[in-house]
């Protein structure tokens, strides 16, 4: 099967609808923590193209998408889902990667969490860099845990003051090593010299042979 794995925009927003009930019923037949997600809300990460869809036929299997919190220091890669009939295909970990890419791409600088009391998100997430971390750890914005309200577990996070739940943290921090290296002087100076040849023909084009 060939799994179309693209970054979502307002042109996909009709399978809004589709995606909520996809989280929900996991959510039911799991009996575990899945916060559930409005049509709306979904449309609204479509149209800002903070989501990643998976489409098979022009049918959609999977999603994800990326929230910002604390002004951008933190993102979460969330919502993540896979149709049930399309699971045990490696789905999961395309899109969860597909989203990492994304999130990388637009905050580079941020760190990337995600709370899940899946083992196969455990296990993509790990392979990606996360390392599991406590609570402590990740945002202290309160708009991010009020997104598990939704959740079935919600009374067991508010007794233990968020400080801990059935879920467990996991965090990424991007590595001094990944920073690319500034090129080196010869290169640069090459770059340079081709930016004042273009400069001096702007001049002179202009006729201004007195600027400075």
């Amino acid at each position: 099967m060939e799994f179309e794995i693209i970054v979502a925009t307002a042109l996909h927003t009709k399978y809004a609808q589709a995606i909520s009930s996809m989280i929900r019923d996991a959510s039911e037949k799991r009996g575990t923590g899945i916060a559930n997600r409005t049509p709306e809300y979904i449309a609204l990460k479509m149209q800002v193209e903070h989501a990643v869809l998976a489409l098979l036929n022009e049918e959609v299997v999977g999603f994800c998408y990326i929230e910002t919190w604390s002004h951008h220091k933190y993102v979460a890669n969330s919502g993540l889902i896979v149709s049930e009939e399309y699971r045990h295909h490696g789905l999961a970990a395309k899109i969860k990667k597909r989203a990492f890419e994304l999130s990388r791409k637009l905050y580079p600088e941020s760190k990337l969490f995600g709370i899940t009391t899946s083992l196969p998100v455990m296990k993509i997430n790990s392979a990606l860099g996360y390392k599991p971390v406590t609570f402590s750890e990740l945002t202290d914005d309160e708009a991010f845990w009020k997104g598990c309200l939704g959740c079935k577990n919600h009374d067991i996070l508010t007794r233990n003051e968020h400080k801990m739940c059935l879920c467990t943290g996991m965090l990424y921090e991007h590595k001094e090593e990944e920073i690319k290296p500034l090129e080196p002087k010869i290169k640069r100076w090459e770059k340079f010299k081709v930016f004042l040849q273009e400069r001096a023909k702007r001049i002179n084009k202009l006729n201004l042979e007195n600027y400075v």
